[in-house]
């Protein structure tokens, strides 16, 4: 282990002890990306409709991708209107009711069948309780210090669309 992962280590406790809800929803959102995607692969072999929750469930880790990880939106080549989509939810109280949205569908997935995307609905209720506890408690939105978006002088959007 080398000085900079220390570093990053260090940087990452200090933000547990910051009780900014706002970071703690993101670090949970890192978190529901991987629930989402793996546990909706693996729901794509039931033989009934929790297929398609499953299939939600994957769709849903890419669009958290996205929100969690906003350099993506300039590096991968995507629609205007999802890039639109995405940076609506830069508030702690729009990013709250994503997630509530997004944990309803999933909590509607045990009415066919209990099945693991009961994790998925967790970590999404979990990501949205955080986000509305620094919604409420009037938090900054905050992104991570371990993972931080490129400083840039606002043109370079387009210079890396146009290699793309």
């Amino acid at each position: 282990m080398d000085i900079s992962q220390l570093r990053s280590i260090s940087s990452f406790i200090q933000g547990l002890k910051s009780y900014n809800f706002s970071l703690y929803g993101k670090w949970v959102g890192y978190l529901n990306i991987v629930l989402c995607i793996a546990l909706g692969i693996a729901n794509l072999f039931h033989v009934n409709a929790v297929v398609a929750f499953g299939v939600l469930s994957i769709v849903q880790g890419c669009v958290i991708l996205f929100l969690e990880v906003p350099f993506l939106l300039r590096i991968c080549p995507l629609s205007n209107n999802f890039i639109e989509f995405v940076s609506r939810f830069e508030t702690n109280g729009w990013r709250t009711i994503f997630y509530i949205g997004n944990a309803i569908l999933q909590w509607a997935s045990l009415s066919l069948k209990a099945t693991s995307l009961i994790a998925v609905a967790i970590g999404l209720s979990i990501s949205a309780a955080s986000y509305g506890v620094a919604y409420f408690k009037h938090q900054n939105f905050q992104n991570s210090s371990v993972i931080k978006e490129p400083v840039s002088d606002g043109n370079d959007e387009q210079a890396v669309r146009e290699i793309l």
